[in-house]
C-alpha cells in the first residue's frame, strides 16, 4: 500500500467517514453474532467498530508492520492479531460466526488470490454464518489514490457469481454512492450459537 494511502486509512477523516457510513450499514446489515473474522484491517480503523459490537475479533493482516502496531495497540482487549495470509489462515474449520473486509479486496493482487480469500472465508464460517463487508470501484480517483499500489477492482456485476462459485448463498451487492460497493452473503445451514 502507498504511503499516502495508509496514511489516509489511519485518519481522523477516514474515521469519520467510517462512522458517518459504514457504521449505521453495519449495525443494520447482518448480526454479526460472537465470533468474527476480519480480513485485511490495516491500521484498524474498521476494528475498532466491530470490537464494540462482538465478543471476539480476530484480525488476519499480511503487512507484518501493520499486524504488529495494532497488535500493539489493541492489546488487552477482545481483539487478536493475526501476521497472515487470507488465503490460508490456518485457523479452524465453521468458527466464525460472521467475517468482515472493509476496502480491502482490491488490494489482493489478483482475481485467483481473491476467489481464494473467498474460499478460505467460506471455510472458516459456521454454517449460517455471514460474510460481509465493502469494496473500491473502478473508478478514476480511485485509480489516482492507487498509484504505485496493487489495486485488482472487483466487478460488482460479476462479484455475486465468484461468492456463490465459493460456495455462498443469499449473494447481494448494493452500489452505493460513487466510489464503492457494499456485499453480505451467507454460509448454508442454519446459524448456531
Amino acid at each position: 500500500m502507498n504511503k499516502s494511502h495508509l496514511e489516509f486509512l489511519a485518519s481522523p477523516e477516514w474515521a469519520a467517514m467510517l462512522q458517518a457510513d459504514l457504521l449505521p450499514w453495519l449495525s443494520t446489515a447482518a448480526d454479526l453474532g460472537d465470533d468474527v473474522l476480519e480480513v485485511g484491517p490495516g491500521p484498524g480503523l474498521t476494528t475498532d467498530l466491530l470490537r464494540s459490537r462482538t465478543a471476539r475479533v480476530t484480525c488476519v493482516e499480511i503487512d507484518e508492520p501493520l499486524a504488529n502496531a495494532l497488535t500493539d495497540r489493541l492489546a488487552g482487549t477482545n481483539v487478536e492479531v493475526i501476521h497472515g495470509d487470507a488465503t490460508a489462515t490456518g485457523l479452524d474449520d465453521d468458527r466464525f460466526s460472521a467475517a468482515t473486509c472493509f476496502a480491502m479486496l482490491h488490494h489482493v493482487p489478483s482475481t485467483e488470490l481473491q476467489d481464494q480469500v473467498f474460499a478460505e472465508v467460506h471455510r472458516v464460517l459456521r454454517p449460517g454464518g455471514v460474510f460481509l463487508g465493502t469494496d473500491s470501484l473502478d473508478v478514476e480517483p480511485i485509480r489516482i489514490g492507487h498509484l504505485d499500489d496493487t489495486f485488482v477492482p472487483i466487478d460488482p456485476a460479476t462479484f455475486p457469481a465468484r461468492l456463490e462459485a465459493a460456495g455462498f448463498v443469499d449473494v447481494s451487492t448494493i452500489e452505493h454512492g460513487e466510489y464503492g460497493f457494499r456485499f453480505l452473503a451467507r454460509k448454508p445451514g442454519s446459524r448456531s450459537p
